[in-house]
């Protein structure tokens, strides 16, 4: 199993959290299985940015991103170079440590973000 560290949240993991993740499976599975409620309004399907995460440690070791992760994640709020769709991100056998962003942008529900 390959481990998975959560930094911080103050509102999903405000203690962050150091969990074996299942590889084959992906990052949002992972975290919704160790009770950490990352919002995924598109059911992980890639049709909304309200899983975004940013791989602070093993992000080359990821598969690279498809182009309609890639046009979705240009609306994700506080993009970076190291972004993610968690829905869309295999885990494999290199650690990984996960920044859950203060914000999400939901264009699914009204009234966008969480703050």
């Amino acid at each position: 199993m390959t481990q998975i560290i959560v930094l911080p949240h103050v509102e999903l993991c405000p203690d962050g959290a150091v969990f074996d993740a299942v590889a084959g499976e992906s990052i949002c599975w992972n975290l919704l299985q160790q009770d950490i409620e990352i919002e995924h309004a598109c059911e992980m399907s890639c049709a909304c940015t309200t899983c975004h995460v940013v791989v602070r440690e093993g992000f080359n070791a990821l598969e690279p991103s498809e182009e309609t992760e890639d046009d979705l994640l240009d609306k994700a709020w506080g993009l970076e170079p190291n972004s993610r769709l968690s829905c869309q991100a295999i885990v494999g056998a290199t650690p990984l440590v996960i920044e859950i962003p203060k914000y999400t942008i939901n264009m699914v529900k009204e009234g966008s973000g969480r703050k």
